[in-house]
């Protein structure tokens, strides 16, 4: 199955939520949208050119300090509703992820490998720093806990910090079953 270009829908929502910059529309996948899905500043420029040129967005230029021009993205009515028909599709449920870390366990096969053990720890203190900041991020974002004027982006990271305490408990236990347990 062909894979569909989500990245032009993440950056029709986020021009629809608000109209942004190219840098604005890069900062939010280094914040927001990074906790789930990730995109260059060499992806994002070259789809706002290819959304444009469908009539998706429209831009309008300002300018900063004496010379600086930027453009500053909106969707257009046929965006907003390229976007509506791609939020009401169903999307296909994910059955595995591109999991390098994963892939090279699979290839080793003796649980004494010496191997195993630092790459366990360094995944686990990886995965809990990981899962510290999505706490510090949900603590933040919602202090009360879900907030209907933003459900979505609160489901997001509350599914991103199960997913990361799930991966750290999942680590831990594969420690403990080494010669030695996770003391060695």
């Amino acid at each position: 199955m062909a894979q569909r270009n989500i990245l032009q829908f993440i950056i029709l929502g986020l021009v629809t939520d608000q109209p942004r910059t190219g840098y604005e529309l890069t900062k939010a996948f280094d914040n927001d949208i990074g906790e789930f899905w990730s995109a260059q500043h060499s992806q994002i420029y070259p789809q706002l050119k290819t959304l444009e040129a469908k009539g998706w967005l429209t831009h309008t230029e300002e300018i900063t300090g004496e010379k600086l021009n930027r453009k500053r993205y909106a969707a257009t009515k046929s965006g907003k509703a390229a976007l509506n028909d791609w939020l009401t599709a169903a999307s296909e449920p994910v059955s595995g992820a591109k999991d390098e870390f994963v892939l090279k366990l699979y290839f080793i096969h003796d649980q004494t490998d010496a191997r195993l053990k630092p790459m366990l720890t360094t995944q686990l203190i990886w995965h809990e720093q990981r899962r510290d900041h999505l706490r510090k991020q949900l603590a933040t974002k919602f202090p009360n806990g879900a907030d209907a004027l933003d459900f979505g982006h609160f489901l997001i990271l509350e599914h991103a910090l199960h997913r990361e305490e799930e991966y750290c408990q999942w680590l831990q236990a594969a420690l403990a079953q080494l010669p030695g347990g996770m003391t060695n």
